[in-house]
């Protein structure tokens, strides 16, 4: 066991604690705890839209997948995370922050009623447990690692939690934003440091970007056929979409200091990670030129394990400070966005409309308790789920936003002629149609991903239920005026 690495781990870990302790000091209001006063600059949108996104999947898992199955087995993380953002900044962000609204949630109420609101929030707010718990994951895995198995993953889960959860409650999105800041520094520097010296173990880029030439590994676009073609476009599509009506997307969008700060922040911050995401890939490709097929029986067999196995192995103390560093920045970065954000929807979208009459500081109460018990219950989902590959638990989590809330998102907010009965349709056949889809009800799934066709039932529903009683209601009217001419 490195004692001294673990040394400063723990520094790192007390820092960001003494960060939230201090944003703490900050908060007055659940504005300051939710949205850090609609304040930030450009550069700090950048880095907590960028930070949210880089997490466990990013550093552990996109790699190993593509080492595995090249850049066409990624297209749903980071390409589809990616472009959600610059979708989000050039068509989303400057409409939302002008009806200066506190969560995603109070869209729907505002544009569709309150039924449609606390639909739409529990599904957003569900979609989180899966993505959460995948940085949980990954913080056990982490502590595992350092230690050698000395901490089990299970303990390693909990205290990752505790460590997360201290300057959440305390500080809210302000702490968060700040974190934010100083780890993507820590992570943008330690990955291009390890990236650099990756490559000098592999014996120059040159050999790495070979071996991925020869493997096949930069093709993208599946196989011409219905099927392949079908389920690219769906897995694309997943976190594209429905990563777009996410609390925790909304909270960086709303925490901007203007509208232009926050169309530009969101852009930026999507195509950077894109573009960043490519680091963490080639250190992996670098780890199979060095390890040979010791890397690609990692890969296979538990490919979450791949990246710390090289760094540990084949790097000096100060590589391996830099890594887990910037791993822990990664991981704590987003699972901190994502435990705030489901509880500020829930409390703000759910709780009120049971307590109408809450003050703002029955609220901001409300929201830390509800963080509490939110980290409490994803902490058991990720130690129930132990075992599942980070990757699939972040993937699954978004297909229920997107047949479930991502319509009546964008049709509310482009389409004047939506209405709240077609919002209603919407959800309620995007999401029967994707449970149909489950390989537990049917065999469907195995010809059509279920996400896709979800989408495209809950589309259909919003235009059925909008247009139909209009249609009905000027046939009436017409048939009313002929009858009254006779």
């Amino acid at each position: 066991m490195n004692t001294t690495l673990i040394v400063f781990v723990v520094l790192y870990l007390l820092g960001t604690l003494a960060i939230g302790v201090w944003a703490g000091t900050r908060i007055k209001n659940t504005a300051d705890f939710a949205i850090a006063g609609r304040s930030l600059p450009l550069i700090m949108v950048v880095t907590t839209t960028f930070a949210t996104w880089f997490g466990a999947e990013t550093v552990m898992g996109i790699p190993a997948r593509f080492v595995q199955g090249g850049l066409g087995s990624v297209v749903e993380d980071p390409f589809g995370a990616g472009t959600c953002l610059i979708l989000v900044g050039l068509f989303f962000a400057a409409r939302l922050y002008k009806q200066n609204l506190l969560t995603i949630g109070d869209f729907y109420r505002r544009r569709f009623g309150k039924g449609v609101e606390v639909f739409c929030s529990t599904a957003i707010i569900l979609s989180y447990l899966g993505w959460v718990a995948a940085q949980i994951t990954a913080l056990g895995l982490v502590f595992s690692v350092l230690t050698q198995g000395a901490m089990s993953e299970t303990a390693g889960m909990i205290v990752g939690t505790l460590a997360v959860l201290v300057y959440v409650v305390v500080g809210g999105f302000l702490a968060v934003a700040w974190t934010d800041f100083i780890q993507m520094i820590v992570l943008v520097v330690g990955l291009t440091v390890i990236a650099v010296f990756s490559a000098d173990l592999a014996g120059g880029s040159d050999k790495v970007i070979a071996m991925v030439q020869s493997k096949d590994l930069l093709k993208f676009l599946p196989e011409p056929g219905f099927k392949d073609v079908a389920f690219f476009i769906g897995a694309g599509l997943t976190m594209m979409l429905g990563s777009i009506p996410q609390q925790d997307v909304f909270q960086r969008v709303m925490s901007a200091k203007n509208s232009n700060t926050a169309r530009n922040g969101a852009v930026i911050g999507g195509i950077s990670y894109i573009l960043f995401a490519f680091v963490p890939m080639f250190i992996v490709a670098s780890a199979v030129v060095v390890m040979g097929q010791q890397a690609l029986d990692i890969a296979k067999d538990d490919y979450q394990r791949l990246l710390p196995t090289f760094v540990l192995t084949k790097m000096p103390l100060l590589m391996q400070i830099l890594f887990f560093g910037a791993l822990l920045s990664a991981i704590k970065s987003t699972s901190s966005a994502t435990l705030l954000a489901p509880s500020t929807s829930f409390v703000e979208n759910i709780v009120k409309n049971l307590r109408p009459h809450m003050g703002d500081k029955q609220q901001l109460l409300a929201m830390r308790w509800t963080i509490v018990a939110f980290a409490g219950l994803v902490l058991a989902y990720a130690i129930a789920m132990k075992g599942t590959p980070i990757y699939d638990l972040v993937s699954a989590a978004y297909q229920v936003t997107l047949v479930g809330a991502f319509v009546p998102l964008v049709m509310g907010l482009y389409w004047k002629r939506a209405t709240t009965q077609g919002a209603i349709f919407s959800l309620a056949a995007g999401i029967a149609v994707w449970i149909a889809y489950f390989p537990q009800v049917s065999s469907f799934g195995e010809h059509f991903p279920g996400q896709l066709a979800g989408l495209i039932a809950a589309m259909v529903g919003m235009l059925v239920g909008s247009l139909a009683p209009q249609w009905l209601q000027n046939r009436r009217d017409t048939e009313h005026h002929v009858t009254g001419l006779n």
